[in-house]
């Protein structure tokens, strides 16, 4: 009798992983990497890179299997190893770009992804960019990604009270951005 792929856990699956059934990694890439690519997009505000970053969280996940702990939620590891990756990435390019994105470039890259966002929904984009790499990545996970704030505070590494006070506060910039660009 064979056991369906939908049936069996994130976790069950990353625990064949770790004990060498690195064949099982491909159940994880096809429940988890456009979640992941959406994540990192969010992010960076650049599909191409995205996609590069998401590749690189999958073999991280190979790489450092041995870091996941049996009894911890796979879906909060996976995305610290993306908040990692693209880490990593920002770091080791900081001294090639400034460390915002640039807000009046971004045009082009919502235009290159997404043709047909209406103006609202640009203004929004815009607006997000506009927030420190912590706040968007709050918002990303929360709003985007509907993480949990017990998983982003898993995540993050801090407790469910501040996430909920960083994301209230993110929120508020995050709309003080949004009508500054809808005045002008």
């Amino acid at each position: 009798m064979k056991i369906s792929r939908e049936l069996i856990t994130d976790e069950q699956i990353m625990e064949a992983v770790k004990n060498g059934e690195l064949q099982q990694a491909s159940v994880l890439f096809d429940r988890y990497n456009k979640r992941i690519f959406n994540f990192l997009r969010q992010l960076t505000n650049d599909s191409m890179l995205a996609e590069d970053l998401a590749q690189n969280v999958f073999l991280r996940l190979i790489k450092y299997r041995n870091s996941y702990r049996e009894g911890n939620r796979f879906q909060s590891w996976i995305y610290q190893v993306a908040r990692n990756v693209f880490a990593d990435h920002y770091h080791s390019n900081k001294n090639k770009t400034g460390s915002h994105i640039d807000v009046e470039r971004m045009s082009d890259h919502i235009s290159d992804t997404e043709d047909n966002l209406d103006e609202r929904e640009q203004l929004l984009h815009r607006s997000l960019a506009k927030l420190s790499d912590e706040q968007r990545e709050l918002l990303v996970l929360t709003r985007f990604q509907h993480l949990k704030y017990e998983e982003v505070a898993a995540i993050m590494d801090t407790t469910v009270t501040n996430i909920k006070v960083k994301v209230h506060r993110a929120i508020g910039k995050l709309r003080e951005h949004y009508f500054e660009l809808e005045k002008s």
